[in-house]
């Protein structure tokens, strides 16, 4: 890998991880929503501090070039955050229906006791 590349990947890897901590400390996206982006961004830091990392992973895992290797990477890595915010969309649909329910209960008390007076 060129200097030039290792410099991008290791500016756009601190860039990022600043502007993910910045979000987090606005309270924009809880810690543990943003461990798929921080594993995401120290994987690029690592391919970039170590030299022949990413023909080494190539090699390993048995692609022919290493842009395919890449490709599948980049590929895997969208599904993963697509499962995890799939997760996170159901859990938060399960959330939202138990409040509409206990907001519906305390309406029915509520309605009870204007009732009652």
């Amino acid at each position: 890998m060129s200097l030039k590349l290792i410099l991008e990947a290791l500016t756009f890897g601190i860039v990022m991880i600043i502007i993910i901590i910045s979000i987090v400390k606005r309270g924009r996206i809880s810690i543990k929503y943003s461990l798929v982006w921080l594993l995401s961004i120290f994987i690029i830091l690592l391919a970039a501090l170590i030299p022949n990392f990413m023909q080494m992973l190539a090699d390993f895992l048995g692609f022919q070039t290493m842009s395919n290797m890449i490709f599948c990477l980049l590929f895997t890595l969208l599904i993963f955050i697509c499962i995890s915010l799939t997760i996170i969309v159901s859990g938060q649909k399960e959330k939202i229906r138990l409040l509409i329910q206990e907001v519906s209960i305390l309406k029915e008390k509520v309605d009870k006791d204007e009732k009652g007076r």
